[in-house]
């Protein structure tokens, strides 16, 4: 005994009409977008002239070069430049006197690892913090 119809009612969604939505609704989004008024109006403050930058005082820097020798600025540049033992004294007076806890490390790229951690070292000794610089 078979029971089943024949004409079955297919109930299947056609895939063709979703799209058809879809880009209606893309193009519809797009059109009041671009009709859209994109300048909104925002109060900016007015600029002081009277307003001055703050000046910082120089940080001192250790700056290591390719043939891992140092020189401290400000100061010195790199016709003075000198082993790791003859600059402790001039970065404890440099840090001094510039009245911060910071310390500028300028390592050149091809500077051994060992001569940076030498200056962090001192750094982490006598508790400055170390600000590392490079160059990209």
């Amino acid at each position: 005994m078979n029971l089943s119809s024949r004409n079955k009612i297919k109930v299947e969604g056609g895939m063709a009409s979703m799209t058809d939505l879809v880009f209606l609704l893309l193009i519809f989004f797009i059109i009041m977008s671009l009709m859209s008024n994109n300048q909104t109006p925002i109060d900016l403050p007015k600029p002081d002239d009277d307003i001055k930058p703050v000046q910082d005082p120089v940080t001192p820097t250790v700056v290591i070069t390719e043939e891992n020798t140092y020189f401290v600025l400000p100061g010195e540049n790199q016709t003075n430049a000198r082993k790791f033992e003859d600059i402790k004294s001039k970065v404890q007076q440099e840090v001094e006197a510039s009245n911060k806890s910071k310390l500028k490390i300028a390592g050149h790229k091809n500077a051994h690892y060992e001569s940076v951690f030498n200056v962090l070292a001192l750094a982490q000794a006598n508790g400055w913090e170390p600000v590392l610089a490079y160059d990209k």
